[in-house]
């Protein structure tokens, strides 16, 4: 019988709406950037610590919120995650400056990411559907999962013209209680199967995690994440004040956040599609050198409406269509058994980049005044680290013998 994904759809929606709702509106807050510095009196450096703190917790919780839930089941960390991102939109709705705008929009919203961020959601997607079209449900969920953007960004940007940033922040939380349903649906993943041990497989965390910091090509896949995260978090912390120091339209940030939204599902789409065909490791680094390449260009020229959208665009298809790619490249070298656990290993990895490249770009802008050198370091490591990750992935390494059944 030919293997479909329709047994498996109510958990792969239910995962993407709660992905959409988790990763549009944190993908937003940098909206609020200039309004709320003013507001409360604080330096830029101030905000983009907060949202380099909710990238860093996130970060080093995602393999904790992995461990409890290969534990403990899906649905209870889901839930508890949701109820922190909402619980940090209202503290920062409400924050009368930098420390509670720090816990809100820092620590609360860090814990929520941990657990209803992407690592989490596509573990979920993963567990029910055949090995087959695994690469492919993941694209799709990904895809899904960028529409919150869409959403968000504008819904953000008029809110907080009309009424201020604060009115932006509390429709945010309107937003973000859809997640509720969301999460409940797809911790119904609890229900479905492991996989049986393959032959040599150990049932118990401490291993898995010794074979997955041992192992050099997910050592190198996360060292490359770490990049990722650095030009991703960069860009949606710090777009929306570089437009607005180039005298640009306040609503072309919000316009260009959407952009990337809309192009990530065709970027999710395909490369969810892609890594079921061709070497996802190959894939990543072509999408970091890609990234990077485009990035060294949009910044080198004065920035108009035309050449944003356009960079918008591009950036989109390139953004989260790592995630597919990254997701199968972990459960092809450990299997289905601690996925959650160690892509969140690697994920923090990711976080770590995502920590300098909110605070650093803010502390250079301090510093210089610009962001000329922020974005040239950016660039310069991102082609490293694409290089880097294609020359390790063309040679051809295999995951562990002791994995691969488990993977199938």
């Amino acid at each position: 019988m030919k293997p479909s994904l329709r047994p498996s759809l109510p958990l792969l929606l239910a995962a993407a709406v709660m992905l959409s709702l988790a990763m549009g509106l944190r993908q937003s807050l940098g909206l609020f950037m200039a309004p709320a510095t003013r507001d409360l009196g604080i330096a830029v450096a101030e905000f983009t610590f907060a949202i380099a703190v909710q990238n860093l917790g996130w970060g080093l919780l995602q393999p904790f919120a992995g461990a409890a839930a290969s534990r403990w089941g899906f649905r209870p960390v889901l839930l508890a995650g949701v109820l922190s991102y909402l619980a940090g939109l209202a503290v920062m709705a409400l924050a009368q400056g930098g420390f509670s705008l720090l816990v809100g929009a820092g620590l609360l919203i860090g814990i929520g990411l941990a657990c209803t961020g992407s690592g989490m959601a596509l573990a979920v997607a993963a567990r029910p559907v055949p090995a087959a079209l695994r690469s492919s449900a993941l694209g799709i969920v990904s895809a899904a999962g960028s529409v919150g953007a869409l959403l968000a960004a504008p819904i953000g940007q008029v809110l907080a013209e009309g009424w201020g940033w604060r009115a932006g922040v509390w429709g945010f939380l309107l937003l973000g209680l859809a997640m509720i349903p969301a999460a409940w649906i797809a911790g119904r993943v609890d229900r479905v199967p492991i996989p049986a041990l393959a032959p040599g497989e150990s049932p118990r965390m401490a291993v898995a995690l010794g074979r997955a910091m041992s192992h050099t090509p997910f050592l190198v896949m996360a060292g490359a994440y770490f990049v990722c995260g650095l030009q991703l978090v960069f860009l949606t912390t710090h777009l929306p004040s570089y437009l607005a120091l180039c005298e640009q339209d306040p609503m072309l940030s919000a316009k260009a956040l959407g952009m990337i939204g809309g192009f990530n599902v065709l970027g999710s789409l395909f490369f969810g599609w892609a890594g079921g065909r061709w070497n996802k490791g190959a894939l990543l680094g072509g999408i970091y050198l890609v990234r990077s390449l485009v990035l060294g260009l949009y910044f080198a020229w004065a920035p108009t409406e035309a050449s944003t959208m356009v960079f918008a665009a591009i950036m989109g298809f390139l953004w989260l269509g790592v995630a597919p790619l990254v997701s199968g490249l972990v459960v092809e070298m450990f299997g289905l058994r601690f996925q959650a656990m160690i892509q969140g290993l690697a994920f923090m990895s990711h976080q770590f980049g995502s920590f300098l490249g909110a605070f650093g770009g803010g502390v250079l802008f301090d510093l210089n005044g610009d962001y000329v050198l922020a974005w040239k370091l950016g660039v310069g490591m991102g082609l490293v680290a694409g290089a880097v990750q294609v020359a390790y992935a063309l040679r051809g390494a295999a995951p562990p013998a002791a994995e691969r059944p488990a993977a199938a």
